[in-house]
């Protein structure tokens, strides 16, 4: 059985990216790329599908932690008769993608067990396994190879190589995996006496970076170097998490495949790092915003590939049996071929909190502006899936339309700064009427408060962001009533859902956890509307959440106290960083981009 998702640590190379549980086993692996087929899909299936444990032979406790301000793992196991620290990292690549592991010992004397259960293609793919002259071994099918490098004797083991060792106090143990492709020569092995302190720097020097933020400084810097490691280098696109079909209910079918990068998390991430002073990695992603959505307006999507790709066609693995038998597990994702009008207003955003960041002009900005609100213009119009990518069907969203208003106003300011006084006076009009809309049709007077939808009674987590991009002031009794409404409804154990999937027809079974990133929209929701101690508390508890390395996923379930959904959130960290800047600063995310 794997672990809880909470369980998992994530080690990566800013390429890649790896689940390690607290009893030394790495369940999920994919190479070269996130979304690149896995090679240890043991998280999603069985061991059958592919792990490696490194773990003492008996009983034993362990307890672990990131080296300060590192995305290196140590995980220390006690045993009867002494103590033994697995540090795991993966190098940045230097002509080669690794994942190293050091057994050393720290006191009396410590047996080990390694076992290494290589499965390409998602745990399905049994490998062609040779020993090397050295004492490793080589596993080879198709295009991939992986090269294991030890001093351990290892021998086959049914479908596993097997390994067994004793380290006593200042005795290590070296295991190196490298991933090649398989129609190349293996790339020399790296010396871990160099690759060590060459990770640690590099982390240390992006984390050094981070200014103080109040007394959440290290919960932030924590927050920052997850979402680091979730870019994906070479072109600056950041995923929204290292997995694919961890569940948003055990048992359910809202298992979804989050290797892929969003448009709707582009300003606030942008503004999480521009904030805290990362101008290199916010220009990087704004970069890979501007590539990813470049061609016809009609054909923008929701979401890309790592590269900028477009085409995320959605299968099921059937040989896989899902997290605790959550079935099916996804592979792409079928929403990138929705119409989600909200990613317009993304963009547009995105662009304007650029510039008032201090980011440089990019000269693709004016071209896109003018090839998407002339589309935006009439698209407006029409419903679409939203931003939760329902599979029932479609709407007129709040939230899409209120979001089509931030495209045209923030073309406005745009226009108005750049001297364009009639583009700005048409878009003024455009965005005043449909501003004029959104309160007659969204606004439900017997409720006194904005709804999910046209003529709906539904509430929606999404509303909470009506203060926050300006489309209303946070004062506007309208806007307070909103946020009251949303928590009265939307509430559950003091965390909040995203919207109530007993009630709204989505094309799924009911039933899901609370969505961290929307319990810290309502942290910033309280805190604009003058329900400070409020928001503190809030944040506090979702804090509270962060497993023992800092890390949280998509949602949680109050009930059973556990985590649920693709882990580690990308989504989640932003929220947490933007929401301690709302905290903690005079003016924070939420106030720059209400303005």
């Amino acid at each position: 059985m794997t672990a809880l998702i909470e369980d998992y640590a994530l080690i990566g190379d800013c390429e890649t990216a790896a689940l390690v549980s607290k009893s030394g086993s790495i369940d999920w692996l994919c190479f070269p790329r996130f979304d690149s087929p896995a090679c240890f899909a043991a998280l999603l299936g069985t061991g059958e599908n592919g792990f490696w444990s490194l773990a003492p032979a008996g009983r034993y406790g362990a307890t672990r932690r990131y080296r300060d301000d590192t995305l290196i793992l140590e995980t220390e196991f006690r045993t009867e008769t002494g103590t033994a620290v697995l540090t795991d990292f993966m190098p940045l690549r230097d002509g080669a993608s690794d994942l190293m592991r050091i057994v050393e010992g720290k006191s009396g004397s410590v047996a080990f067990a390694m076992e290494l259960n290589l499965r390409f293609d998602y745990g399905r793919t049994v490998p062609w396994v040779t020993r090397g002259e050295d004492g490793g071994i080589a596993a080879i099918a198709g295009p991939d190879r992986l090269v294991l490098n030890c001093a351990v004797p290892l021998q086959g083991r049914g479908p596993s190589t097997v390994g067994a060792f004793t380290v006593a106090a200042g005795e290590q143990q070296i295991f190196t995996l490298t991933w090649s492709p398989s129609h190349l020569p293996p790339p020399a092995p790296r010396q871990v006496e160099y690759a060590l302190p060459d990770t640690e720097e590099f982390w240390l020097s992006f984390a050094a970076k981070c200014p103080t933020v109040g007394r959440w400084t290290q919960q932030v810097k924590r927050s920052l170097i997850t979402l680091k490691a979730l870019t994906y280098m070479p072109t600056g696109g950041i995923v929204a998490a290292a997995t694919t079909s961890l569940p948003e209910k055990i048992g359910g079918p809202r298992n979804w495949d989050y290797r892929y990068c969003w448009l709707r998390d582009a300003t606030l991430t942008l503004l999480a790092l521009m904030k805290l002073g990362y101008y290199d990695e916010a220009t990087a992603w704004r970069r890979w915003l501007l590539r990813a959505v470049a061609g016809a307006p009609a054909q923008m999507q929701i979401m890309y590939g790592v590269a900028g790709e477009r085409n995320l066609l959605e299968w099921q693995v059937p040989w896989l049996k899902g997290y605790e038998g959550s079935a099916p597990v996804r592979i792409g994702n079928a929403a990138a071929e929705q119409v989600q009008l909200d990613v317009y207003g993304e963009v547009a955003d995105a662009m304007l909190q650029a510039r008032k960041g201090g980011l440089p002009p990019h000269p693709r900005e004016r071209e896109l502006a003018k090839a998407i609100l002339p589309f935006l213009e009439k698209a407006w119009l029409e419903p679409d899936e939203g931003i939760w990518e329902v599979r029932g069907r479609r709407q007129h969203f709040t939230y899409s339309k209120v979001m089509a208003w931030v495209a045209f106003d923030r073309a406005v300011q745009i226009a108005e700064a750049d001297g364009e006084a009639h583009a700005a006076a048409r878009w003024r009009a455009l965005a005043d009427r449909i501003h004029a809309e959104v309160c007659e049709k969204a606004f439900n007077a017997e409720l006194g408060c904005f709804t999910q939808a046209y003529g709906s009674t539904a509430m929606d987590a999404s509303l909470l962001h009506l203060g926050m991009v300006g489309f209303i002031a946070p004062d506007d009794p309208r806007y307070v009533a909103t946020v009251e409404m949303v928590e009265r409804k939307l509430l559950r154990d003091g965390l909040l859902l995203r919207y109530e999937t007993q009630e709204v027809d989505d094309g799924l079974p009911p039933g899901e956890g609370a969505f961290l990133a929307c319990s810290f929209w309502l942290v910033d929701a309280l805190n604009m509307i003058g329900r400070r101690e409020d928001a503190l508390k809030l944040f506090e508890r979702l804090l509270a959440i962060c497993n023992d390395v800092g890390l949280l996923a998509e949602e949680y379930d109050p009930a059973e106290g556990r985590m649920l959904g693709n882990f580690p959130q990308a989504f989640s960290h932003i929220g947490l960083i933007n929401s301690a800047l709302n905290l903690a600063r005079a003016e924070g995310p939420a106030d720059q981009r209400a303005a």
